[in-house]
């Protein structure tokens, strides 16, 4: 995935600014899936316009641009979203850190699968909060949307990692004490 395709989404819903998408992308995005900073998020901005993929809409008063995407932009994000995943090398710092559990001593490994267990816990209740407030905020005879759809998919995500970082517990539990 590139950051291009990621702001093609966010504009696909609405024309946005750099500072909005960089907030939503900081909201939303980050820690999750994907995170830039403004200092990548303008410059893409501007290649995409010049790519045809995002056109100014508007501007404010003090010069700031609101972008919008182009039919070729929504094309290219069509495009993207069925092709087929990218052979990229996975980056997952939970599982880089599951290979490294050999380096610690016993008492270590435990004190760190509680951490993993707890963090993940803690993720997991914050996006049952954050799906609450996303059917709390849409009327009763509406779909409650896409952000619901990833919202459920990361709480089901830290609660798999809550859970094996749990079940790594009750392993080490049946192994002898060195502490």
């Amino acid at each position: 995935m590139s950051l291009r395709h990621a702001l093609l989404g966010l504009l696909a819903d609405s024309p946005q600014n750099g500072y909005d998408l960089t907030r939503r992308v900081e909201e939303t995005l980050s820690g999750y899936a994907w995170s830039a900073g403004h200092s990548q998020i303008y410059p893409e901005l501007k290649r995409m316009a010049a790519d045809g993929l995002a056109e100014v809409v508007d501007e404010g008063s003090r010069g700031s641009k609101v972008y919008g995407v182009t039919d070729a932009g929504r094309a290219e994000l069509r495009r993207w979203m069925f092709s087929p995943l990218s052979e990229a090398p996975a980056r997952n710092e939970f599982v880089l850190r599951l290979f490294m559990l050999s380096s610690l001593d016993l008492p270590d490994v435990r004190v760190l699968a509680e951490q993993m267990a707890d963090a993940s816990d803690r993720e997991a209740v914050e996006l049952a909060d954050t799906i609450k407030m996303i059917e709390d905020s849409v009327p009763p005879d509406q779909p409650h949307g896409y952000a619901r759809f990833a919202a459920e998919f990361g709480r089901r995500w830290f609660e798999l990692q809550r859970d094996w970082a749990r079940w790594v517990l009750e392993q080490l539990e049946q192994a002898p004490r060195a502490d």
